[in-house]
């Protein structure tokens, strides 16, 4: 066959692969239609393990690499999960035409929220500033009332404290909550919430605006004095697949010092190396290795997000200078062995970092 012939029976493989891919997809939405009517769980592990297992015993019988057989199964499998979760969030939502108000639905956690609400049979209203006053639009919130079942609270971390407090005057009657990245900025506002009888309480989503499936994501529940809150809260993600977590506002803002405060310090520490160093971005690019490309994907994700969010993640958290002043000690012990040439002190630097992050679990 000359080359023409050869791709167009490429072209007719592709057209059946992305029509087997279809079959498998409809044959998915019926087995989750048949989880939701017995009650069981959306994922199952442990089918996922025997799938996978067989792609690679498979890809070994027709030749093919294991590890490309076993990555596009996986795909496959989220894809699956993902439709899975959506549909069964949309036929056991809680919403039934209740009325939800996000003050900040316009801001990318917000607009996901506003999905969110949506997709469980809720009538949303959205509040924010960027937003011309429209027909379940408002551009303040004061403007939208008080008159629903569900207040969210997805803005920054200063307006939220303030919100919190003016809402306190206003005594609603609906479940509230925030999803501020830290919870020790909010104490007073909380606080005053629970002192009217607010039903009130606080999460954090430990994902991002992009995230579709649930599955293998954490959403922190912090109880701040109203347990019927707390309840109430996590029964709207209940058709979800997201791990829920209870913590206490403390050990939510200690820890989140060094999952998002360090993290993201750490990060803009690397860029901003690079940036002072006067080495041209493209000229590294060409000498990069595969432990430097996985940190420049991160630090890019990092440096296009909001810094005014990041400033707030470090400059509002209690705890917030105990992992700085740990990164800025740490390397000086990096910069320190390296000067006095001593190898024995770095080794154990590496041994002592590989003992610790095989505790992970």
């Amino acid at each position: 066959m000359n080359l023409d012939e050869l791709r167009d029976r490429l072209t007719l493989l592709d057209k059946k692969i992305i029509e087997i891919i279809g079959e498998r997809q409809s044959i998915v939405g019926e087995i989750g239609q048949y989880k939701q009517q017995v009650g069981r769980a959306t994922r199952d592990y442990e089918r996922e393990s025997v799938v996978l297992n067989l792609a690679k015993d498979n890809a070994l019988k027709a030749g093919i690499a294991p590890k490309l057989a076993e990555e596009i199964l996986q795909l496959l499998i989220l894809s699956s999960l993902t439709n899975q979760e959506r549909a069964r969030v949309e036929a056991e939502g809680k919403g039934n035409g209740r009325k939800v108000l996000v003050i900040g639905g316009a801001g990318k956690m917000g607009h996901w929220f506003v999905d969110f609400f949506n997709s469980q049979g809720f009538t949303t209203y959205v509040a924010d500033k960027s937003l011309v006053t429209q027909a379940r639009s408002f551009s303040d919130w004061k403007d939208a009332g008080i008159d629903y079942d569900v207040i969210v609270i997805a803005t920054p971390i200063k307006v939220s404290a303030t919100i919190l407090h003016e809402l306190a005057e206003m005594e609603p009657k609906s479940l509230i909550f925030d999803i501020g990245s830290l919870k020790t900025p909010l104490r007073d506002g909380l606080n005053a919430m629970i002192s009217k009888n607010c039903l009130i309480t606080s999460i954090h989503p430990m994902f991002g605006p992009g995230a579709e499936l649930l599955s293998g994501k954490h959403l922190i529940f912090i109880d701040v004095g109203n347990e019927t809150a707390t309840k109430k809260a996590k029964e709207l993600f209940s058709a979800t697949m997201v791990k829920q977590l209870d913590m206490d506002i403390d050990n939510h803002d200690r820890l989140i010092a060094y999952v998002l405060g360090l993290s993201h310090a750490l990060n803009i520490a690397f860029f901003t190396a690079l940036a002072d160093s006067g080495e041209a971005a493209p000229k590294l690019a060409k000498l990069s290795s595969t432990t430097f490309d996985a940190q420049l994907i991160v630090s890019e994700a990092v440096a296009s997000d909001s810094p005014e969010l990041y400033f707030e993640i470090q400059k509002l958290n209690e705890y917030g200078l105990e992992p700085l002043n740990a990164l800025c000690a740490s390397v000086d012990k990096i910069r320190e062995v390296v000067v006095n040439n001593d190898k024995k002190g770095f080794i154990e630097l590496m041994q002592t970092g590989k003992e610790y992050l095989a505790t992970r679990g």
